[in-house]
Protein backbone atom coordinates (compact mmCIF):
# COMPACT_ATOMS: atom_id res chain seq x y z
CA UNK A 1 0.00 0.00 0.00
CA UNK A 2 1.38 3.41 -0.81
CA UNK A 3 1.87 5.83 1.92
CA UNK A 4 0.03 9.34 2.15
CA UNK A 5 1.38 12.42 2.19
CA UNK A 6 -0.92 14.43 2.07
CA UNK A 7 -1.44 14.03 6.05
CA UNK A 8 -4.86 12.34 4.72
CA UNK A 9 -6.73 15.60 3.58
CA UNK A 10 -8.79 15.05 0.36
CA UNK A 11 -7.00 16.55 -2.21
CA UNK A 12 -9.72 19.38 -4.51
CA UNK A 13 -10.17 19.13 -7.78
CA UNK A 14 -8.64 22.07 -10.16
CA UNK A 15 -11.50 24.43 -11.22
CA UNK A 16 -12.14 23.72 -15.03
CA UNK A 17 -12.46 26.78 -17.40
CA UNK A 18 -15.80 26.64 -17.49
CA UNK A 19 -16.27 27.51 -13.58
CA UNK A 20 -14.21 29.40 -13.69
CA UNK A 21 -15.77 31.72 -16.59
CA UNK A 22 -18.94 31.40 -14.37
CA UNK A 23 -17.06 33.13 -11.65
CA UNK A 24 -16.39 35.69 -13.67
CA UNK A 25 -17.27 39.59 -13.78
CA UNK A 26 -19.98 41.03 -16.23
CA UNK A 27 -16.88 42.62 -18.13
CA UNK A 28 -14.73 40.16 -18.48
CA UNK A 29 -16.95 37.86 -20.21
CA UNK A 30 -19.46 39.97 -21.90
CA UNK A 31 -19.34 42.72 -24.95
CA UNK A 32 -21.74 45.43 -24.37
CA UNK A 33 -23.27 46.88 -27.52
CA UNK A 34 -25.35 49.73 -27.99
CA UNK A 35 -27.91 51.10 -30.70
CA UNK A 36 -30.93 49.58 -31.57
CA UNK A 37 -29.46 48.23 -35.56
CA UNK A 38 -26.36 46.64 -33.51
CA UNK A 39 -28.57 44.97 -31.23
CA UNK A 40 -30.96 43.29 -33.45
CA UNK A 41 -28.08 42.09 -35.52
CA UNK A 42 -26.78 40.74 -32.48
CA UNK A 43 -30.05 38.96 -31.95
CA UNK A 44 -30.42 37.62 -35.35
CA UNK A 45 -27.41 36.46 -35.06
CA UNK A 46 -27.21 32.46 -34.90
CA UNK A 47 -23.11 32.95 -34.12
CA UNK A 48 -24.00 35.37 -31.11
CA UNK A 49 -25.41 34.76 -27.86
CA UNK A 50 -26.95 37.47 -26.47
CA UNK A 51 -27.07 37.25 -22.55
CA UNK A 52 -29.62 40.06 -21.88
CA UNK A 53 -31.03 43.16 -23.69
CA UNK A 54 -31.15 46.59 -21.33
CA UNK A 55 -34.10 48.93 -22.52
CA UNK A 56 -34.52 52.54 -21.38
CA UNK A 57 -38.01 53.20 -19.76
CA UNK A 58 -38.75 56.40 -22.06
CA UNK A 59 -37.41 54.08 -25.00
CA UNK A 60 -40.26 52.98 -28.28
CA UNK A 61 -40.77 52.82 -31.80
CA UNK A 62 -41.69 49.78 -34.25
CA UNK A 63 -37.76 49.55 -34.32
CA UNK A 64 -38.07 48.89 -30.65
CA UNK A 65 -40.90 46.75 -30.49
CA UNK A 66 -38.78 44.60 -33.26
CA UNK A 67 -36.23 44.03 -30.88
CA UNK A 68 -38.24 43.13 -28.34
CA UNK A 69 -40.62 40.38 -30.57
CA UNK A 70 -36.94 38.95 -31.55
CA UNK A 71 -35.89 38.78 -28.08
CA UNK A 72 -38.77 37.35 -27.29
CA UNK A 73 -38.28 34.88 -30.12
CA UNK A 74 -34.48 33.42 -29.09
CA UNK A 75 -35.11 33.52 -25.82
CA UNK A 76 -32.85 36.36 -24.31
CA UNK A 77 -34.06 38.31 -21.11
CA UNK A 78 -35.16 41.78 -21.16
CA UNK A 79 -34.87 44.05 -18.43
CA UNK A 80 -35.90 47.81 -18.13
CA UNK A 81 -34.15 50.99 -16.76
CA UNK A 82 -33.32 54.73 -16.58
CA UNK A 83 -32.55 56.23 -19.48
CA UNK A 84 -29.41 57.27 -17.27
CA UNK A 85 -28.66 53.67 -16.52
CA UNK A 86 -28.54 52.94 -20.21
CA UNK A 87 -26.23 55.37 -20.72
CA UNK A 88 -24.21 54.46 -18.47
CA UNK A 89 -23.70 51.25 -19.52
CA UNK A 90 -23.35 52.65 -23.12
CA UNK A 91 -20.94 54.40 -22.15
CA UNK A 92 -21.80 56.60 -24.57
CA UNK A 93 -24.36 59.34 -24.11
CA UNK A 94 -24.92 60.27 -27.74
CA UNK A 95 -25.73 56.99 -30.29
CA UNK A 96 -27.21 54.61 -27.22
CA UNK A 97 -30.80 54.70 -28.80
CA UNK A 98 -32.14 53.57 -25.72
CA UNK A 99 -30.85 49.69 -25.68
CA UNK A 100 -28.01 47.75 -25.09
CA UNK A 101 -26.93 43.99 -25.00
CA UNK A 102 -24.41 42.18 -23.70
CA UNK A 103 -23.30 39.69 -25.96
CA UNK A 104 -21.07 36.74 -24.72
CA UNK A 105 -17.39 36.66 -25.89
CA UNK A 106 -16.51 32.88 -24.57
CA UNK A 107 -12.54 33.53 -25.51
CA UNK A 108 -12.42 36.69 -23.11
CA UNK A 109 -10.65 36.07 -19.94
CA UNK A 110 -8.51 38.17 -17.39
CA UNK A 111 -5.12 38.42 -17.33
CA UNK A 112 -4.60 35.57 -14.35
CA UNK A 113 -6.97 33.39 -15.89
CA UNK A 114 -5.40 33.36 -18.91
CA UNK A 115 -1.81 32.48 -17.24
CA UNK A 116 -3.42 29.72 -14.96
CA UNK A 117 -4.61 28.21 -18.02
CA UNK A 118 -1.88 28.37 -20.64
CA UNK A 119 0.37 27.08 -17.94
CA UNK A 120 3.51 25.89 -19.51
CA UNK A 121 2.08 25.60 -23.25
CA UNK A 122 3.85 27.53 -26.03
CA UNK A 123 1.75 30.50 -26.20
CA UNK A 124 2.07 33.76 -28.49
CA UNK A 125 0.08 37.08 -27.63
CA UNK A 126 -0.10 40.53 -28.28
CA UNK A 127 -0.02 43.21 -25.91
CA UNK A 128 -1.59 46.72 -26.88
CA UNK A 129 0.33 49.66 -24.87
CA UNK A 130 -1.30 52.81 -25.92
CA UNK A 131 -3.36 51.66 -28.92
CA UNK A 132 -5.65 54.44 -28.78
CA UNK A 133 -7.64 53.71 -32.24
CA UNK A 134 -10.59 51.45 -32.34
CA UNK A 135 -10.02 50.85 -35.84
CA UNK A 136 -6.31 49.65 -34.97
CA UNK A 137 -7.67 47.79 -32.32
CA UNK A 138 -10.23 45.70 -33.98
CA UNK A 139 -7.92 44.85 -37.31
CA UNK A 140 -5.61 43.48 -34.90
CA UNK A 141 -7.85 41.28 -32.93
CA UNK A 142 -9.16 40.00 -36.22
CA UNK A 143 -5.43 39.20 -38.00
CA UNK A 144 -4.23 37.37 -34.26
CA UNK A 145 -7.80 35.44 -34.49
CA UNK A 146 -6.74 34.72 -37.93
CA UNK A 147 -3.50 33.90 -37.40
CA UNK A 148 -4.26 31.78 -34.73
CA UNK A 149 -2.51 33.77 -31.44
CA UNK A 150 -3.36 32.53 -28.18
CA UNK A 151 -4.28 36.10 -26.57
CA UNK A 152 -4.44 39.81 -27.72
CA UNK A 153 -3.98 41.95 -24.61
CA UNK A 154 -6.25 44.86 -24.25
CA UNK A 155 -4.91 47.28 -20.73
CA UNK A 156 -7.94 48.93 -19.71
CA UNK A 157 -6.09 52.06 -19.17
CA UNK A 158 -5.28 52.90 -22.94
CA UNK A 159 -7.14 50.90 -24.55
CA UNK A 160 -10.44 51.77 -26.42
CA UNK A 161 -13.23 49.68 -25.41
CA UNK A 162 -14.56 47.35 -27.63
CA UNK A 163 -17.47 48.56 -28.84
CA UNK A 164 -19.01 49.85 -32.37
CA UNK A 165 -15.82 50.47 -33.76
CA UNK A 166 -13.61 48.34 -32.92
CA UNK A 167 -16.47 45.95 -33.88
CA UNK A 168 -16.71 46.90 -37.12
CA UNK A 169 -13.03 47.19 -37.56
CA UNK A 170 -12.87 43.32 -36.82
CA UNK A 171 -15.95 42.29 -39.22
CA UNK A 172 -17.41 40.77 -35.84
CA UNK A 173 -14.25 38.76 -34.94
CA UNK A 174 -13.88 40.25 -31.68
CA UNK A 175 -16.50 38.13 -30.54
CA UNK A 176 -14.87 35.41 -31.04
CA UNK A 177 -11.26 36.63 -30.34
CA UNK A 178 -9.29 35.42 -27.59
CA UNK A 179 -9.08 38.91 -25.59
CA UNK A 180 -7.14 39.17 -22.73
CA UNK A 181 -8.23 41.80 -19.73
CA UNK A 182 -5.78 43.31 -17.68
CA UNK A 183 -5.71 46.70 -15.55
CA UNK A 184 -2.44 48.25 -17.22
CA UNK A 185 0.34 47.40 -19.61
CA UNK A 186 3.09 47.66 -17.54
CA UNK A 187 1.28 44.95 -14.79
CA UNK A 188 0.55 42.74 -17.95
CA UNK A 189 4.70 43.19 -18.68
CA UNK A 190 5.48 42.30 -15.27
CA UNK A 191 2.72 39.24 -15.25
CA UNK A 192 4.01 37.83 -18.09
CA UNK A 193 7.63 38.14 -17.15
CA UNK A 194 7.23 36.46 -13.98
CA UNK A 195 5.84 33.93 -15.88
CA UNK A 196 8.52 32.93 -17.79
CA UNK A 197 7.32 34.60 -21.19
CA UNK A 198 10.06 36.57 -23.74
CA UNK A 199 8.62 40.18 -23.80
CA UNK A 200 9.44 41.37 -27.47
CA UNK A 201 9.09 44.64 -28.84
CA UNK A 202 9.29 46.27 -32.72
CA UNK A 203 11.88 48.94 -33.00
CA UNK A 204 13.16 50.36 -36.77
CA UNK A 205 16.31 51.00 -34.42
CA UNK A 206 16.80 47.42 -33.49
CA UNK A 207 19.46 45.40 -35.45
CA UNK A 208 17.99 42.35 -35.07
CA UNK A 209 15.70 41.12 -38.29
CA UNK A 210 12.17 39.47 -37.30
CA UNK A 211 12.18 36.66 -39.73
CA UNK A 212 16.32 35.98 -38.27
CA UNK A 213 15.32 35.89 -35.02
CA UNK A 214 14.65 32.51 -33.50
CA UNK A 215 11.25 33.29 -30.79
CA UNK A 216 10.76 32.19 -27.29
CA UNK A 217 8.38 29.20 -27.56
CA UNK A 218 5.98 31.57 -24.85
CA UNK A 219 6.04 35.35 -26.29
CA UNK A 220 4.51 38.44 -25.57
CA UNK A 221 4.59 40.85 -28.92
CA UNK A 222 4.10 44.57 -27.42
CA UNK A 223 2.59 46.74 -30.08
CA UNK A 224 3.18 50.06 -29.44
CA UNK A 225 1.07 53.16 -29.52
CA UNK A 226 0.57 55.46 -32.89
CA UNK A 227 2.06 58.39 -31.37
CA UNK A 228 4.12 57.61 -28.29
CA UNK A 229 5.33 54.14 -29.48
CA UNK A 230 6.22 51.68 -26.46
CA UNK A 231 5.92 52.46 -23.54
CA UNK A 232 6.92 49.28 -20.95
CA UNK A 233 10.48 47.88 -20.40
CA UNK A 234 11.38 44.60 -23.22
CA UNK A 235 13.46 41.84 -23.08
CA UNK A 236 14.56 41.83 -26.68
CA UNK A 237 13.33 44.18 -29.44
CA UNK A 238 13.22 42.75 -33.26
CA UNK A 239 12.78 45.34 -36.27
CA UNK A 240 10.56 44.46 -39.57
CA UNK A 241 12.64 45.54 -42.38
CA UNK A 242 12.09 47.75 -44.32
CA UNK A 243 12.89 49.31 -47.91
CA UNK A 244 12.85 52.28 -50.41
CA UNK A 245 12.92 54.83 -47.97
CA UNK A 246 10.02 53.53 -45.66
CA UNK A 247 10.40 54.14 -42.39
CA UNK A 248 8.19 52.29 -40.36
CA UNK A 249 3.96 50.57 -40.90
CA UNK A 250 0.64 51.30 -39.46
CA UNK A 251 0.76 49.48 -36.26
CA UNK A 252 -2.28 47.03 -36.96
CA UNK A 253 -0.02 46.10 -40.49
CA UNK A 254 2.90 45.31 -38.11
CA UNK A 255 0.72 43.19 -35.97
CA UNK A 256 0.01 40.92 -39.27
CA UNK A 257 3.54 40.66 -40.36
CA UNK A 258 4.57 39.56 -36.74
CA UNK A 259 1.56 37.22 -36.48
CA UNK A 260 1.93 35.16 -39.69
CA UNK A 261 5.51 35.02 -39.56
CA UNK A 262 4.74 33.49 -36.37
CA UNK A 263 1.93 31.42 -37.46
CA UNK A 264 4.50 30.22 -40.91
CA UNK A 265 6.68 29.00 -38.23
CA UNK A 266 4.54 26.35 -36.44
Amino acid sequence: MSRRTDGGAPRQPRPSQGQDRAELSPRDKWITIFGRKPVLEALNDPALTVAKVVIADNAGGESLDEILATARRVGTPVERATATRVKWLAGNGKQDQGVVADVDAPRMTPLQNFLRHRGRRPTQVFLLDGVTNPGNVGMILRTATGAGFDGVVLPRAGTPHVGPLVIKASAGVAFQAPIVNAPTAAGAVDAFREAGYEIYGLSARSQRSLFRTELAPRAVFVLGGETHGISVRTDTDLRIPLHNGVESLNVAVAAAVVAFEVANRR
